[in-house]
C-alpha cells in the first residue's frame, strides 16, 4: 500500500506518515501469535515507524521477534518513564534486549505530567543523563519526549531541553479542552519532529460517530504532525488504518471544525488521558 511519507522535523529521516502504536494488542501478555499477526500487517501495509514503551507490556519482546530480518527497514522507538539516570540505563538495557537490536532510532521520555517531573530528569543523576549519553553512545539516533495530561508541561520540556520531536494528542476533541494542538504547531516551527497520538480515543470516537475512521485519520493528518501512531488489535484494523491513510486528502477548515463541533457533548469523555 503506498502509504504518505513526511520528513520527521530536524531529524531529516523521512518516515511513513502512519505509524503502528505500541497500544492494543501489542500492550499485552501471553498472545504473541495474535500480536505477530498484527505486525505482519502492518509491514505488508508498507508500515514502516514502529513505537513502543518499557512501560508496555511485552509490546518490545513481540517487536523484537516480528521485525527480525526487517531492523534496517523500519524506524524504530521506544520509551522510558524512569526519571533517574540509573532508571533510565537500566531501561534501554531491557528495550534493546527485546527489541533484539543495539539501537533505538528513537529514545522516548515518557509521559511527563507535572513540572517537578520536568526538573527532575535535567538535574544531575537525572533520566535525560542517560539519554544523552546512550545518543553520544549511538545507542538511539533521536530523542524524544512525550505528554498528554497537560500542553503546558510538555511546553515547558520543550523550552527547557534539546529534544528531537515530541509526541502528543492530536484528535478533534483537544480544541474543547486545554488543547494540545496548539503545542504541535509551535513545535513544527522550533524544527521538533511532530507526533501525534490518542488519534481515535481508543476507538471511542468510531464508536460514538458514524463519521467514519478515514476522516479521523484525515483529521489527524490535517494537523502539524509528522507521523501519527495508532494501536490496533486484529489485522482487519490494521488494513483499515493504512486504507484511510493511504487515501489522505487534507480536510478543509470547515469539515475540521464540523468535527470540532460535533465533539462538544462527549469532549472530555473522550479524553479520558487528561487529569
Amino acid at each position: 500500500m503506498d502509504l504518505p511519507r513526511r520528513r520527521l522535523g530536524r531529524t531529516g529521516v523521512e518516515v511513513t506518515a502512519l505509524g503502528l502504536g505500541g497500544e492494543g494488542i501489542l500492550r499485552t501478555y501471553h498472545r504473541h501469535q495474535e500480536a505477530q499477526q498484527v505486525i505482519q500487517a502492518a509491514l505488508d501495509a508498507g508500515i514502516l515507524y514502529f513505537e513502543s514503551a518499557r512501560a508496555y507490556s511485552d509490546s518490545e519482546v513481540y517487536l523484537g521477534h516480528g521485525l527480525q530480518g526487517r531492523r534496517d527497514q523500519v524506524f524504530l522507538t521506544s520509551k522510558s518513564h524512569g526519571r533517574s539516570r540509573a532508571e533510565a540505563e537500566a531501561h534501554l538495557h531491557t528495550t534493546l534486549t527485546n527489541l533484539q537490536t543495539d539501537h533505538l532510532d528513537l529514545w522516548q521520555v515518557h509521559d511527563l505530567r507535572s513540572k517537578d517531573e520536568v526538573m527532575a530528569i535535567g538535574r544531575p543523576g537525572g533520566a535525560l543523563e542517560a539519554f544523552y549519553r546512550a545518543k553520544e553512545q549511538g545507542k538511539t539516533r533521536f530523542i524524544g519526549v512525550t505528554g498528554h495530561h497537560d500542553p503546558d508541561i510538555l511546553r515547558l520540556a520543550i523550552e527547557t531541553y534539546d529534544f528531537d520531536t515530541v509526541l502528543l494528542p492530536v484528535n478533534p476533541a483537544e480544541p474543547h479542552h486545554r488543547s494540545f494542538l496548539p503545542l504541535a504547531q509551535e513545535a513544527a516551527a522550533k524544527g521538533l519532529g511532530v507526533i501525534g497520538m490518542k488519534v481515535l480515543c481508543r476507538g471511542i470516537l468510531v464508536e460514538l460517530f458514524e463519521t467514519g475512521l478515514p476522516f479521523f485519520i484525515h483529521y489527524a493528518l490535517s494537523q502539524p504532525v509528522d507521523v501519527i501512531v495508532v494501536g490496533a488489535e486484529t489485522v482487519g484494523q490494521v488494513q483499515e488504518l493504512a486504507a484511510a491513510a493511504a487515501t489522505f486528502a487534507p480536510l478543509s477548515p470547515d469539515q475540521q471544525q464540523m468535527l470540532v463541533d460535533n465533539m462538544q457533548l462527549y469532549a472530555r469523555q473522550m479524553m479520558y488521558y487528561k487529569p
